[in-house]
């Protein structure tokens, strides 16, 4: 055995007292260490090479792992992403590595540093986009514009690509996701006459669904050139060319002022920036009218004790920055809350559907794990991995609450009665 197995296997078969999770972890010579918890059967981890090792330690976190599993630097064998998670308490693993002697530990991985190693860029434009101005478009196109037929292998009938809506846990993302809908059009108070504004409106779901069941005129508006052809498509085949147009333009270039009635902005303030947080709320508020209701849909991060340390970018947000969303950000719901009443809004009501998102992620992940190789014949290897990964990884992020999703509902403030009823009882009621 080679030097670099030793020392590495010795750190290993270290952890089997703390290390709680069902998992073998094979080396690239075909040797293993196991770590069994219970009796559930354990999920294969490979380490196809020693150059895995040197990667994680030139440049040690979430963003490397992430990108290894990418491009196969390591493996899992016959199972998901998501039981791989399942199957690790990662906490268990911290508390091993901070206990272990250092001196043994930096001993046991010198081998793997005594030579630089060269350095991976699974999608290697990010660097080139990233050191430029920001470009929204580009960045909603390096998401959305994957593929449209990437997407429908694992959304639903309905392509919505935002937190379902489970009115029972046991319901099917299409129901789920209807019932979504639903709910943001009775928050809305939608009437038939009314002019909705949707931002960022994805393959159209919401703007024809609220046209088609509440007769109001919707305007969306998309900066992805692949969601403007199905949108369209649909709108014609619903019959609705007269209720919703969509338009490839960004929000904050729309002239109108005072006009909506209502506006929705589902998901897609996580591209925004923290720099443009201002600029978001100005324009929403612009273009409402008085007493004019908005719903606001968006993952949060947990806050951190120390407010000047929340902007500091965390390792989830590293790495779907670099892999899955260039550009994107997370707010917390303080500010969020904070910032629609320093800038002229009232804010009537927020809820979190942090469990919800949790299963929407769970399906997504199902859905493309069981659609892979038509995903790879698609987008290829590398792309479906890293979105099998990232979404693995979110609904983990849910489930140990490090991230959140709040709809804050909120209106252009006014003087006197506004926006919403005396109670709550018509957005639940079972037969409204």
């Amino acid at each position: 055995m080679g030097v670099h197995l030793q020392s590495i296997k010795s750190v290993l078969e270290a952890g089997k007292g703390t290390i709680n999770a069902d998992l073998t972890v094979t080396l690239w010579d075909g040797s293993s260490v196991e770590y069994s918890r219970s009796d559930t059967p354990n999920v294969e981890v490979v380490i196809t090479s020693s150059d895995t090792i040197r990667q994680l330690l030139m440049k040690p976190g979430l963003e490397t792992l992430f990108g290894l599993y990418g491009n196969k630097g390591v493996t899992i064998t016959d199972a998901s992403p998501l039981q791989l998670l399942r199957a690790v308490d990662h906490v268990s693993i911290i508390k091993f590595l901070k206990s272990y002697p250092r001196t043994k530990l930096l001993k046991a991985l010198a081998p793997y540093v005594v030579k630089e190693g060269t350095r991976f860029s699974a999608r290697s434009f990010l660097d080139r986009l990233q050191k430029t101005k920001r470009d929204d478009k580009a960045m909603i196109a390096f998401h959305y514009d994957v593929s449209n037929d990437f997407y429908k292998l694992f959304l639903d009938k309905g392509m919505v690509y935002s937190c379902a809506y489970f009115r029972d846990w046991d319901n099917s993302i299409d129901q789920a996701q209807i019932d979504k809908l639903d709910h943001i059009c009775r928050k809305l108070r939608l009437k038939p006459g009314e002019v909705m504004l949707d931002v960022g409106c994805g393959w159209g779901s919401l703007a024809c669904h609220a046209a088609e069941h509440y007769g109001v005129t919707v305007k969306g508006v998309t900066l992805s050139e692949e969601q403007l052809a199905i949108v369209q498509q649909r709108i014609k085949d619903r019959g609705l060319d007269d209720k919703v147009s969509v338009h490839l333009t960004d929000f904050r270039d729309l002239q109108e002022k005072n006009h909506f009635d209502k506006i929705t902005m589902i998901e897609m303030f996580e591209h925004i920036g923290t720099a443009n947080y201002d600029s978001y709320y100005k324009n929403i508020h612009r273009m409402l009218k008085p007493g004019g209701l908005c719903l606001h849909q968006a993952s949060t991060r947990r806050v951190t004790p120390n407010l000047a340390d929340f902007d500091k970018p965390t390792g989830y947000q590293k790495t779907i920055t670099q892999y899955i969303f260039p550009g994107g950000e997370l707010d917390h719901i303080g500010r969020t809350i904070t910032d629609f009443e320093r800038l002229g809004f009232e804010v009537h009501d927020t809820e979190s559907l942090r469990e919800h998102f949790q299963l929407t992620l769970m399906h997504w992940h199902d859905n493309l794990w069981k659609n892979r190789e038509a995903a790879e014949d698609l987008v290829g290897d590398e792309i479906t991995r890293l979105w099998l990964a990232y979404f693995a990884l979110f609904a983990i992020g849910f489930q140990r609450n490090v991230v959140n999703l709040y709809q804050t509902l909120a209106s252009k403030r006014r003087q006197g009665v506004t926006g919403p009823p005396a109670t709550r009882e018509d957005i639940y009621a079972v037969n409204a």
